[in-house]
């Protein structure tokens, strides 16, 4: 057998046609379980084997060290060399400048290693924490959407971001911080793309070298590209581009940084001369799972095909209800010893969350119920610049916890996330109405402890958290960090509303990204999931209602558990068909409605239709429904004909505005 032919044994149709396709440029769509690292390196082993490829003149790019890291290992395993370029976008971009620097005799400029105190003096003495924090990260998505500062403020509000400082102090901010770095000769991590950029564009013969170095290029997780990072793939590969990319549009998560998962969506229209395959099997989850986690997801997502599966049949995914957070932490802590035992490691178990403050209490339930655990991502509560800054208060005080306690409440503000927040301060109050209520605890259980005493157990706790992650123990983090990850059991925590989705979440975009993390947390499980939530959760000291997830509906549509008197074991069993998942997905279709898609053409269209009835003077729904913007959106009608059939557009209306709705969907 030749060495290419070994590469291809054993390999799915859909795999096989992904690793062996001539097509240039191509995406790969590989959703969760499909064997997306598997293909990507045996397409680049097998195009290597039939000397399509030169691997000294190939460039595989990533997100994370340790994905670089892990594709350098199998491509170890597949024969290949130390020959072929790998690394993340920043890493390869920092390379290309120091190798420019040096070619040209440039002293580099220093990587700027203080960015806060550097905003904090920009900002002014007043300037808390909290509005370090978001301003930093404005610049970074300013950066990252690769937006003007005149833009930004119309680019923000369309994507329903809030900063904790008035826009025009923003960019007042933004442009110092531009002049002092160039002042300092500084630069900071997201300068090297820009600068890797600028050295390309500005110079055809210097772009001409780097393209015949990088010749062939394969990109991992296309999904979460941005806009900044993409306009470096151009310049990259130019207008002959030998290009591979591989992503899963279902696990985009992070349009929040910046990352703009249409890139993939729409690959063609980036590269007209690109085909699209996809992989067609789910090789880790049983049905029941692959079904919970599609019907979740945005529509038209949840309308594709279900991914075939070798597994059997298992458990249907479980909805508990709960009186209160507490009582849920010592239920799950309950359900992973149930779970446990000969022949179960705790490392085959997780405990997944939206939020970094919900990690910590469940991490301090399984303490308590003795049970291993870490922390794993950057879910440490202790690691948050907010927590750290309280540290230091009750590092500070004098006498007892307890009497600490009235300045705790006071420094925190137990006022709860609200509306008006930016997304990010949201997430810091919860870390510390989290912290105030470890604080709490800690005082009525030890009651000659001090704040330097508390601060020190949280510390060790923290620090016996962060286990070795090769030991046995459970896994406790948020669904973004699980992404990549995948466990037997997956126990799920607060899938309510405020979390699933978060209170934070506006505009269908935010929501649909939302879907996308449930899909991702439900899809991290090979045989079992336990989905939990809270009737009364406590914030602080302040106690609030919750509502189970509205996305569960779409799982359990009768909501058939009360959470006011829930029974001893308050389960409701999702009733996936034995026959075979594929029929209760289909139902689930036929009795669920959808929101608006989550799209850049949606926003374009309200935008354009919020002018357009402005002008006429007549109410916005007059000029198109949302569900009509809706269906355009999803449909992407191309001719006129095409256009009269999405619903709610007639001959008079496509007259009026189709010459207008075209040119706006043709120039996306």
């Amino acid at each position: 057998m030749s060495e290419a032919d070994a590469l291809i044994e054993g390999l799915d149709p859909t795999q096989y046609n992904a690793v062996t396709s001539t097509d240039n440029p191509l995406a790969i769509l590989a959703g969760a379980g499909s064997g997306k690292t598997r293909v990507l390196t045996r397409r680049i082993a097998h195009r290597v084997a039939t000397g399509t490829i030169d691997p000294q003149r190939t460039m595989s790019v990533t997100f994370t060290r340790k994905a670089a890291a892990e594709l350098r290992e199998r491509l170890r395993a597949l024969g290949m060399r130390d020959n072929i370029t790998t690394g993340t976008f920043h890493s390869l971009a920092y390379a290309q400048l120091h190798e420019r620097w040096a070619d040209r005799g440039v002293r580099p400029p220093d990587m700027l290693d203080r960015k806060f105190a550097m905003i904090a003096r920009l900002l002014g003495r007043r300037a808390d924490t909290s509005e370090i924090l978001d301003t930093m990260s404005e610049l970074e998505w300013i950066t990252a959407r690769n937006i003007s500062f005149d833009a930004y403020e119309f680019e923000a509000n369309r994507a329903g971001r809030k900063a904790s400082i008035p826009v025009t102090d923003l960019l007042s901010v933004a442009k110092r911080y531009a002049e002092e770095k160039r002042r300092q000769r500084v630069i900071d991590f997201d300068d090297l793309l820009s600068l890797a950029i600028r050295d390309i564009e500005s110079d055809p013969e210097y772009a001409s070298v780097i393209r015949w170095r990088h010749r062939h290029v394969f990109v991992d997780e296309f999904q979460d590209v941005n806009p900044l990072q993409f306009r470096l793939l151009k310049a990259w590969i130019g207008d002959d581009p030998d290009l591979c990319v591989v992503g899963d549009p279902n696990q985009a998560i992070y349009g929040w940084n910046g990352a703009d998962s249409w890139y993939l969506r729409r690959f063609t229209r980036h590269f007209p001369t690109a085909a699209v395959v996809q992989l067609g099997w789910n090789y880790r989850s049983t049905p029941q799972i692959i079904a919970a986690g599609h019907a979740v997801l945005p529509k038209p997502d949840r309308e594709a095909e279900l991914p075939e599966t070798n597994r059997a049949d298992g458990p249907e995914p479980a909805i508990s209800a709960h009186d209160t957070d507490e009582i849920e932490a010592q239920a799950i802590a309950r359900s992973i010893r149930d779970h446990a035992g000969p022949g179960h490691a705790w490392s085959s178990q997780a405990v997944l969350v939206r939020t970094n403050a919900q990690a910590a209490v469940i991490a301090t339930a399984l303490e308590r119920s003795k049970i291993p655990h870490r922390l794993r991502g950057k879910s440490s509560l202790v690691d948050q610049p907010e927590i750290k800054q309280l540290f230091k208060l009750l590092r500070d005080s004098k006498g007892p916890l307890a009497s600490v306690l009235p300045d705790l409440r006071a420094a925190i503000g137990v006022s709860g996330p609200d509306d008006e927040m930016s997304a990010a301060e949201a997430d810091r109050q919860r870390n510390r109405e989290v912290l105030l209520q470890l604080a709490i605890d800690h005082a009525a259980s030890h009651t000659t402890a001090t704040g330097f005493d508390f601060t020190g157990w949280l510390l060790a706790t923290a620090r016996n958290d962060a286990l070795d992650s090769s030991g046995d123990a459970v896994d406790v983090m948020t669904f973004h960090a699980a992404k990549g990850l995948e466990w037997s059991v997956v126990h799920l925590a607060g899938i309510e509303s405020g979390y699933v989705p978060i209170a934070q979440a506006n505009g269908p975009a935010a929501l649909s990204e939302e879907r996308r993390l449930l899909h991702v947390g439900l899809t991290r499980a090979r045989d079992e999931v336990l989905i939990n939530w809270a009737a009364k959760r406590t914030f602080g000291q302040r106690a609030a209602k919750r509502h189970r997830s509205p996305y569960l509906d779409h799982l359990d549509p009768q909501g058939t558990v009360s959470a006011a008197t829930p029974p001893p074991d308050s389960r409701s069993r999702v009733p996936v068909d034995t026959d075979g998942a594929k029929k209760h997905l289909s139902k689930m279709r036929s009795e669920l409605t959808d929101a608006e898609p989550d799209s850049p053409l949606y926003h374009d269209l309200t935008e354009w239709r919020r002018t357009t009835a402005r002008e006429q003077g007549v109410p916005a729904y007059i000029v198109f429904n949302n569900r009509t913007l809706a269906a355009i959106a999803s449909r992407h009608p191309s001719s006129l004909d095409e256009l009269l059939d999405v619903p709610g557009i007639g001959p008079t209306k496509a007259e009026r505005y189709g010459a207008e709705l075209l040119e706006m969907i043709n120039s996306r």
